[in-house]
C-alpha cells in the first residue's frame, strides 16, 4: 500500500510476480485483477501455498471485506474504479462501523451524513478502525434519514481518508501495538458515485460485508509455532512423547478440536452450492475460531513457564517475546469481527431459528 511500501526487495519480486498470475486475489475476475478460480482451485492453491510457506501475498480489509462486497452490490463503474486498486496493494482500506455509542448495537449510530447534490458531507466519529493509520480509504456507515427506525436510515458509503475533514488517533493496546485507532469527520466529503446499494438501505450491505470479515477471521490460520512444538521444548520428553501425561492430554485434545473444526469448515465449503458465498454459518466458525484460538494462545504461554511472560530484554528469545505479544493480542479475537456473545445471538436466531 502506498502508506506502508514494502521494504524488502524479495518480498517486492515475490508480490509482483503473485500479482502477475493474479494471485492476490486469486478468486476475483481476471478484469479486476484476479485469476477467476473456483472455489474449490482457489482452496487448492491455499494449501498448495501453505504447505510450501509461501505467505499470503496480500491481505486486509480491501481483499476481504469491501472487495468481497462491491463484487456482490458494487455497479460496473464503481467495480472497475476500486477492485484493481485493492488487487495491486495500491490503495489499502478501513472499516468505519462501531462507533463510541454503537457498539454490539451498531445501528444505533450518529455519524451523519449531509445531501449536498454530488456529494455528502460527514460529521461524526469511530471507534475501534483496525488500520486507519495505515488506509488510504474507509467503507463507512452513515446515518441519511433521522426519522425512521433506526435500521432504515443507515447508508454505505466509500470515502478517502487522505483529506482535510480526516483525523485519525491510534490507540495503544495491551500487546504493545496501536492497530485499533480513532477516527473524527469534520465535514468530510464522499462523492455520490460512491454510494454502495440505495440510499438510507445500507443496513443490508452492511451486514453482507460481516459475513465476509467473519468468514476470513474464522478461515484464516493465526498461528505462530505449533502447540506440539512448544509443549516438546518447554514441557520436556520421554520416549520421544511429551512427558507430562496431564500437558500430553491437552495438547492432544486441542489438535484434535482444531482438526475437527477445519474439516467442518471444509464440509461446509462443499456442501455450499454458492461457490463458497458466506451465510449467517459464518458466526458459528468465527465463534469458535476465536475461542479456539484464544485457548491456543493461554496453553502456549502457560506450557512455556517463565519463557511465556517476557516483554522485552535480551534474556528472551524473539520468538517467545513474540508469542507473549501474540497470546496478548488475541484477547481481542472474541471481540472483532462482532463479539462472542453477537455471535452466540445470530446463530440462536439466524442459524437455529430459536425464538426471541
Amino acid at each position: 500500500g502506498s502508506k506502508a511500501p514494502l521494504k524488502d526487495p524479495d518480498k517486492q519480486r515475490y508480490f509482483d510476480a503473485m500479482l502477475e498470475k493474479g494471485w492476490t486475489v486469486p478468486n476475483w475476475p481476471v478484469e479486476y485483477g484476479g485469476a477467476d478460480l473456483s472455489a474449490d482451485e482457489h482452496q487448492a492453491l491455499k494449501q498448495a501455498m501453505a504447505e510450501v510457506g509461501a505467505p499470503v501475498p496480500l491481505a486486509g480489509m480491501g481483499t476481504t471485506m469491501i472487495g468481497p462486497t462491491l463484487l456482490e452490490h458494487g455497479t460496473p463503474e464503481q467495480k472497475a474504479r476500486h477492485l484493481p486498486q485493492i488487487a495491486t496493494g495500491e490503495k489499502r482500506w478501513c472499516q468505519g462501523y462501531s462507533e463510541p455509542g454503537a457498539g454490539s448495537d451498531l445501528a444505533s449510530l450518529k455519524t451523519r451524513a449531509e445531501d449536498k447534490g454530488d456529494h455528502f458531507v460527514i460529521n461524526g466519529s469511530k471507534i475501534w478502525t483496525s488500520g486507519a493509520n495505515f488506509a488510504d480509504w474507509i467503507f463507512c456507515l452513515v446515518r441519511t434519514d433521522l426519522d425512521v427506525p433506526k435500521h432504515d436510515g443507515i447508508s454505505f458509503v466509500l470515502f478517502s481518508m487522505d483529506q482535510p475533514g480526516v483525523t485519525v488517533k491510534p490507540i495503544l493496546l495491551i500487546s504493545g501495538a496501536s492497530p485499533f485507532c480513532e477516527c473524527f469527520f469534520d465535514d468530510a466529503i464522499a462523492k455520490k458515485e460512491d454510494l454502495i446499494g440505495n440510499l438510507n438501505r445500507g443496513w443490508t450491505i452492511a451486514k453482507r460485508l460481516l459475513q465476509h470479515e467473519r468468514s476470513s477471521i474464522s478461515g484464516a490460520q493465526p498461528q505462530t509455532r505449533s502447540v506440539v512444538d512448544v509443549a516438546r521444548r518447554y514441557a520436556g520428553t520421554a520416549n520421544d512423547r511429551i512427558a507430562d501425561p496431564a500437558v500430553r492430554d491437552e495438547v492432544v485434545a486441542h489438535e484434535m478440536d482444531a482438526e475437527a473444526f477445519a474439516l467442518t469448515q471444509r464440509r461446509s465449503r462443499e456442501e455450499n452450492s454458492e461457490g463458497g458465498t458466506p451465510t449467517f454459518a459464518t458466526s458459528i466458525f468465527k465463534l469458535y475460531r476465536s475461542e479456539l484460538t484464544k485457548r491456543r494462545t493461554e496453553m502456549i504461554v502457560r506450557m512455556m513457564g517463565s519463557r511465556g511472560v517476557g516483554w522485552s530484554g535480551d534474556s528472551f528469545a524473539d520468538e517467545e517475546l513474540e508469542e507473549t505479544r501474540f497470546w496478548l493480542g488475541r484477547k481481542a479475537g472474541t471481540i472483532a469481527g462482532g463479539t462472542s456473545e453477537v455471535q452466540r445471538n445470530i446463530i440462536a436466531k439466524r442459524v437455529l431459528g430459536l425464538p426471541d
